[in-house]
């Protein structure tokens, strides 16, 4: 099994303390912004920040179906979900950048053995990227 990532980034209209709030409000922000690849989203415990644990099934291709309950940490500018369900950690960055800030969202998992786990490692960042560059643009206009 082979570690397995997919890295998107944005420049936002927003400062960092501004964009790292935004990010970390899974009541109000979060369900905004996501994609139609999430569904059944819901906040299990708190909603904004560290200690927040949230609840969503990511439908990555019609055959790739996650069920996530992902528990929150934040450190300085990095906000951390951990899924108690799998391996994967989504990992969002915020980092000054001109007058606003980049955003940095990278998700990782340990991936499949053997040929299937060689497939993996090339497709599924791939689709995950696509995902990620939409939340990505809904966070850049619910900020703007």
């Amino acid at each position: 099994m082979g570690q397995v990532s997919a890295s998107s980034s944005i420049v936002v209209a927003a400062d960092p303390q501004r964009t790292l709030e935004a990010i970390g409000d899974y009541e109000t922000v979060r369900p905004r912004i996501l994609s139609s690849h999430y569904r059944d989203y819901k906040v299990i415990e708190g909603g904004k920040g560290a200690g927040t644990v949230v609840e969503w099934t990511l439908q990555a291709t019609e055959k790739r179906v996650r069920n996530v309950r992902a528990s929150v940490t934040v450190a300085d500018s990095i906000l951390t979900e951990r899924d108690a369900n799998s391996t994967m950690v989504n990992t969002w960055t915020v980092t000054p950048e001109g007058t606003g800030s980049r955003v940095t969202v990278r998700t990782t998992w340990k991936g499949a053995g053997g040929i299937a786990g060689i497939f993996e490692g090339i497709f599924a960042p791939l689709g995950l990227k696509k995902i990620q560059a939409e939340l990505l643009e809904n966070l850049k206009r619910e900020l703007a």
